[in-house]
Protein backbone atom coordinates (compact mmCIF):
# COMPACT_ATOMS: atom_id res chain seq x y z
CA UNK A 1 0.00 0.00 0.00
CA UNK A 2 1.57 3.69 -1.01
CA UNK A 3 1.77 5.26 2.47
CA UNK A 4 2.47 8.92 0.52
CA UNK A 5 0.76 11.34 -0.85
CA UNK A 6 2.58 11.36 -3.92
CA UNK A 7 2.31 7.34 -3.94
CA UNK A 8 -1.29 7.52 -3.59
CA UNK A 9 -1.24 10.04 -6.69
CA UNK A 10 1.18 7.93 -8.82
CA UNK A 11 -1.22 5.01 -8.38
CA UNK A 12 -4.54 6.93 -9.49
CA UNK A 13 -2.26 8.60 -12.64
CA UNK A 14 -1.19 4.91 -13.57
CA UNK A 15 -4.81 3.62 -13.52
CA UNK A 16 -5.97 7.19 -15.76
CA UNK A 17 -3.56 5.56 -17.88
CA UNK A 18 -3.91 2.18 -18.32
CA UNK A 19 -7.59 2.87 -19.30
CA UNK A 20 -6.21 4.92 -21.91
CA UNK A 21 -3.41 2.53 -23.05
CA UNK A 22 -6.24 -0.72 -23.08
CA UNK A 23 -8.35 1.49 -24.93
CA UNK A 24 -5.66 2.83 -27.76
CA UNK A 25 -4.53 -1.19 -28.11
CA UNK A 26 -7.57 -2.54 -28.03
CA UNK A 27 -8.65 -0.13 -31.10
CA UNK A 28 -5.50 -0.83 -33.15
CA UNK A 29 -6.13 -4.93 -32.57
CA UNK A 30 -10.00 -4.61 -33.87
CA UNK A 31 -8.72 -2.41 -36.88
CA UNK A 32 -6.23 -4.78 -38.19
CA UNK A 33 -8.56 -7.80 -37.08
CA UNK A 34 -11.47 -6.05 -39.32
CA UNK A 35 -9.20 -5.19 -42.17
CA UNK A 36 -8.60 -9.10 -42.33
CA UNK A 37 -12.31 -10.16 -42.40
CA UNK A 38 -13.06 -7.32 -45.06
CA UNK A 39 -10.57 -9.14 -47.04
CA UNK A 40 -13.14 -12.27 -47.68
CA UNK A 41 -15.92 -9.76 -49.36
CA UNK A 42 -13.60 -8.81 -52.06
CA UNK A 43 -14.47 -5.21 -52.10
CA UNK A 44 -11.19 -3.51 -52.80
CA UNK A 45 -12.83 -0.33 -51.69
CA UNK A 46 -13.87 -1.77 -48.04
CA UNK A 47 -10.26 -3.18 -47.81
CA UNK A 48 -8.18 0.27 -48.99
CA UNK A 49 -10.90 1.83 -46.43
CA UNK A 50 -10.31 -0.58 -43.31
CA UNK A 51 -6.57 -0.56 -44.44
CA UNK A 52 -6.55 3.29 -43.96
CA UNK A 53 -8.32 2.70 -40.29
CA UNK A 54 -5.96 0.16 -39.24
CA UNK A 55 -2.98 2.25 -40.33
CA UNK A 56 -4.56 5.50 -38.59
CA UNK A 57 -4.67 3.11 -35.12
CA UNK A 58 -1.27 1.96 -35.31
CA UNK A 59 -0.09 5.21 -36.15
CA UNK A 60 -2.09 6.63 -33.18
CA UNK A 61 -0.57 3.63 -30.91
CA UNK A 62 3.04 4.89 -31.66
CA UNK A 63 2.76 9.07 -31.06
CA UNK A 64 1.08 8.01 -27.34
CA UNK A 65 4.26 5.76 -27.24
CA UNK A 66 2.27 2.45 -26.60
CA UNK A 67 4.07 0.61 -29.05
CA UNK A 68 7.40 1.56 -30.80
CA UNK A 69 8.04 3.05 -34.23
CA UNK A 70 9.88 -0.24 -35.27
CA UNK A 71 6.68 -2.61 -34.28
CA UNK A 72 4.69 -0.31 -35.81
CA UNK A 73 6.17 -0.01 -39.20
CA UNK A 74 6.35 -4.20 -38.59
CA UNK A 75 2.36 -4.44 -38.44
CA UNK A 76 1.73 -2.52 -41.21
CA UNK A 77 4.13 -4.09 -43.68
CA UNK A 78 2.70 -7.08 -42.95
CA UNK A 79 -0.85 -6.28 -42.94
CA UNK A 80 -0.03 -4.59 -46.23
CA UNK A 81 1.22 -8.16 -47.58
CA UNK A 82 -1.35 -9.96 -46.36
CA UNK A 83 -3.80 -7.37 -48.15
CA UNK A 84 -1.59 -7.58 -51.27
CA UNK A 85 -1.36 -11.14 -51.49
CA UNK A 86 -5.48 -11.39 -51.15
CA UNK A 87 -6.04 -10.02 -53.56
Amino acid sequence: MPITKSAKRAIRSSERKMVYNDRRKKAMKEAVKDTKAVLSAKDKKAVQEMLSKAYKAIDKAVKTKLIKKNTAARKKSRLARFVNKAA
